[in-house]
């Protein structure tokens, strides 16, 4: 660190950085889940629908 920098400087950006990299995989993380949440409903409900078919 040079002396024309206050010593707090770095640590703001840092917590920045630290809050881009984390939101974003949360972000991912979340969106996975839904989209594997939807797949395994969407696929019950045409589950349902194919029984409901074959009853009549």
């Amino acid at each position: 660190m040079s002396d024309l920098e206050p010593q707090g400087s770095a640590q703001p950006e840092r917590r920045a950085k630290d809050m881009e990299e984390k939101f974003p995989r949360a972000l991912w993380i979340r969106l996975i889940i839904y989209v594997a949440v939807g797949h395994i409903f969407a696929a019950f409900i045409y589950l349902l629908f194919e029984l409901g078919a074959q009853n009549q």
